[in-house]
């Protein structure tokens, strides 16, 4: 059974209860343990407060507050708005936390914002506003302001610089749709949990709060993201910001909330109460306080910008909570639904493969790199640049052997993966290809290009490459599932070595790994060809002729 309404308040509170013994005195900051981010201390005390509010808000919207956490969240926006905060500017940490404390104060307007003295009302608009008059990172970060402007308008305090900033967050965000209900994060081809737990959560969240239709695809984007699941809650690992765990239920949570979801109300609970169990399993909380990590703390999880206070962005999930107790979400009946299926999404260029409880999540489309950005290879990023992604496993760490990834060999530079270009995607197949890059001093080589083809059934993933172009002297390497179960891969056609590489920093999910790795030495256009199984065996079929009915129907040109 996963989580019933009155757990995830006691969830609520329990996260709230430990993080407020790291208030400072005056309550404007929460300096949670933990190694700083790149913004500096004073910047994570901000975060520290925004985000536990956040989690507060939710869990008090219907103004039930047994804990008085409104009342602490009020004295310390009084205090941080007296200059205790840092201010907002381009392309800040501030600006982020703005959003989460204005959208804190929209859903706990009748008990905090309006019995606010005018004064501190005017200091907290003069401080919010600076989200509208700075600029945004030119990607989920434009609906920071936008987010500011809701509340805004919401307290009566709404002009002509919060409607263009509304107006400009949409705008982009229409430019940004892909299809299959999935948005680039910015300009470019970057698709990862941000479609959920931002670019569809904040514009989509407004319109319920102002009772009107939801606008951005959201009952379409669920139908192919509550598979990116595992049947024990894991989301699959892929994309940046996993420290905030199980703020990637929050769009399933908020779907159940509007109704403009796919999914049954049972289904839907089932999904958010097993993902938030599964992370308060496995080590998500260090003395009641959440982690940097993904189970436990785990470095390679992070970027730059995590601190202390980070994995709080998964008080988002908690939007749950504003479906009262009488909500179907929590008196229907709960659903599992574990069905094996394959869904190939042709917009961001992936195809999810769902077997005996794991997801896989094969990428033929996002890739973080944006439009005016070189490639090469000391940019390599593990979280975007793998051929594939899973609910059971983590990609290797940047300076290990890399998993799931094809890499050229040439005079002792190893390519990488860095702008995926989609070929197409349907069925049961996904396509894409991509210009092996290489360090700064030769970032690639003339002529050269790989074309890929990721197809599957049941467990069993046919992964075919066409390198052309290859000069003398190439080496191939294509590697598997970092993993510590048996997860073979297997040649089919073209490779010549095999053996298994370790990856001594590990995954999220194990301390170490082991990496299977296939090999051979090419030149010009060469078809290389290999099955790979995660946690299970190569069944024994006639992968040539596969290969043979793939090859016609992507490369080929055929299909």
């Amino acid at each position: 059974m996963s989580y019933s309404r009155e757990q995830w308040v006691e969830t609520a509170d329990s996260l709230l209860t430990a993080a407020w013994r790291y208030a400072s005195p005056d309550q404007a900051f929460l300096d949670l343990p933990g190694r700083p981010s790149r913004s500096g201390v004073r910047s994570d005390g901000l975060e520290g407060y925004a985000r536990t509010f956040l989690a507060a808000a939710f869990r008090t919207a219907h103004g039930d507050d047994p804990h008085n956490w409104l009342e602490r969240y009020a004295a310390g926006l009084a205090a941080g708005t007296k200059g205790e905060w840092p201010e907002i500017f381009d392309v800040g940490q501030p600006m982020v936390e703005s959003a989460s404390v204005a959208l804190g104060l929209r859903l706990t307007k009748p008990w905090l914002w309006d019995k606010l003295p005018e004064s501190v009302q005017d200091r907290t608009e003069a401080w919010l506003r600076g989200a509208l008059r700075h600029v945004p990172a030119a990607n989920n970060w434009y609906f920071f302001p936008y987010t500011v402007a809701s509340f805004l308008e919401a307290a009566g305090r709404g002009d002509d610089e919060t409607r263009q900033a509304k107006r400009r967050a949409m705008e982009l965000l229409h430019g940004w749709y892909r299809g299959d209900g999935w948005y680039s994060d910015g300009d470019g081809r970057a698709f990862d949990h941000y479609n959920g737990w931002a670019l569809h959560l904040y514009p989509a969240l407004d319109a319920f709060l102002d009772g009107k239709p939801i606008t951005t695809h959201l009952k379409e984007h669920l139908e192919s993201f509550h598979l990116l699941f595992g049947a024990d809650g894991a989301p699959v690992y892929f994309g940046r910001s996993l420290t905030y765990r199980f703020a990637a239920a929050s769009a399933i949570a908020l779907g159940a909330v509007t109704g403009e979801t796919p999914l049954s109300p049972g289904h839907s609970r089932h999904l958010i109460g097993t993902t938030l169990k599964y992370f308060l399993d496995r080590g998500a909380l260090t003395d009641g306080v959440l982690s940097l990590g993904w189970h436990g703390p785990h470095e390679a999880s992070l970027q730059p910008y995590s601190g202390p206070a980070s994995p709080y962005w998964a008080s988002k999930a908690f939007v749950c909570l504003l479906a009262g107790p009488d909500h179907p979400l929590w008196t229907a009946q709960e659903e599992r639904q574990d069905e094996n299926r394959t869904l190939a999404l042709p917009g961001p260029g992936l195809l999810i493969q769902r077997h005996n409880g794991v997801t896989r999540l094969h990428n033929h489309g996002s890739d973080h790199v944006r439009p005016f950005e070189g490639e090469h290879a000391t940019e390599d990023d593990p979280l975007y640049s793998r051929f594939a992604y899973s609910t059971t496993s983590g990609p290797t760490s940047k300076h290990n052997v890399p998993d799931n990834h094809i890499s050229l060999v040439i005079r002792g530079d190893r390519s990488v993966r860095r702008r995926i270009h989609p070929l197409g995607a349907r069925d049961n197949w996904a396509a894409s290809w991509h210009r092996p890059v290489f360090d700064a001093h030769q970032p690639m080589v003339p002529g050269l290009r790989i074309e890929s083809v990721t197809a599957v059934w049941d467990d069993q993933e046919l992964r075919i490459h066409r390198v052309i172009g290859a000069p003398p002297g190439t080496r191939a390497e294509l590697t598997g599932w970092a993993t510590d179960l048996p997860s073979p891969l297997v040649g089919v056609r073209g490779w010549t070595g095999a053996d298994r590489r370790t990856a001594p920093q590990g995954t999220a999910f194990t301390g170490t790994a082991s990496v299977p790795t296939l090999t051979a030495d090419i030149e010009g256009t060469v078809t290389l060809v290999a099955v790979a199984v995660l946690n299970g065996t190569v069944a024994d079929e006639d992968w040539e002729a596969r290969t043979a009915e793939i090859l016609r129907l992507t490369l080929d040109g055929d299909g």
